[in-house]
């Protein structure tokens, strides 16, 4: 929906820069550390799969897959700038029925369950080639969240576009509200989660830069789906009317939910059957987890 435009590509590095801190915070949290062996699934231009690329060092390893093939060009690119070759490996596939031919110590992913028709049956999937004691980590957006304090004319309309052309093709706002019922769904233990944010103002920020990049991109989305057209939007010089209507305003992204689980040993679960029976359901549904591995 976005497309695969270098103005796109530009954007997702953007982005990045704006959350790379949120993201690196909850892959500590969860565990991940040097040595082990990652799949990130839709990575895109290979941010993530760059930052667990640092965190696992050169004795761990990453694989990034992507369904775009130019997402994957630019990734190969950009690791090859970073020097990180020989631990990341990139490859082309479509997430709703890739299945890896080899096992994990952890499934990372960052805004791709929000695109995906089944994300509960991907992590499902995705789960069964995780090694005992592996971790599932995400990060997704609930949209709705997001605001402008004052609220500005500029900043809800863009708002309203974006969210009304998600909702027109499809597409999930508020999976970071309903990421922890998609864990259980798919069989994973509880989660650990955290909301985090990013709050924005004044004119050196570049939130409204950002907003306008994903207007841009999402033009053509919009038009298909008869949410707006290009010159309603006026996307030339929306980042200085958007900056200029907010000065002195603050801008809140919409939060992002990180959450982890960990898979646990079919022993441990199996002990935490026995003595507590009152955890009788959440163990039953992490030793249903295992048995599928």
């Amino acid at each position: 929906m976005l497309g695969e435009t270098e103005a796109e590509f530009r954007r997702l590095e953007m982005q990045s820069a704006f959350i790379r801190d949120l993201t690196e915070d909850v892959l500590k949290r969860a565990g991940l550390r040097p040595g082990m062996r990652v799949l990130d699934i839709g990575c895109g231009v290979g941010d993530v799969a760059l930052l667990a690329g640092e965190l696992v060092g050169p004795t761990g390893s990453v694989l990034g897959v992507d369904r775009s093939a130019a997402s994957i060009k630019t990734a190969e690119r950009r690791v090859a700038q970073a020097r990180q070759h020989a631990r990341i490996r990139l490859a082309v596939a479509d997430l709703d029925s890739f299945v890896p031919d080899e096992t994990f110590d952890a499934v990372v992913g960052r805004l791709v369950l929000m695109y995906l028709p089944d994300p509960a049956a991907t992590l499902r999937r995705l789960a069964g080639h995780l090694r005992p004691g592996g971790i599932v980590v995400f990060q997704e957006l609930s949209m709705p969240s997001i605001r402008s304090v004052p609220d500005t004319p500029q900043f809800l309309q863009c708002k309203s576009w974006i969210m009304e052309t998600f909702e027109r093709t499809g597409f999930e706002t508020d999976m970071g509200g309903k990421l922890f019922a998609t864990f259980l769904t798919a069989g994973l233990p509880g989660p650990q989660m955290i909301s985090a944010g990013r709050a924005e103002g004044g004119h050196r920020s570049l939130i409204y830069a950002y907003m306008a990049a994903t207007m841009q991109s999402l033009l053509s989305a919009m038009e298909r789906a008869g949410v707006t057209t290009a010159d309603e939007v006026g996307i030339d010089d929306l980042a200085e009317r958007l900056l200029f209507m907010a000065y002195g305003f603050i801008e809140q992204l919409p939060p992002i939910f990180l959450l982890h689980a960990i898979l646990l040993p079919i022993n441990v679960v199996r002990l935490i059957q026995v003595r507590n029976p009152g955890l009788l359901r959440k163990s039953r549904m992490i030793f249903l987890g295992e048995q599928r591995r």
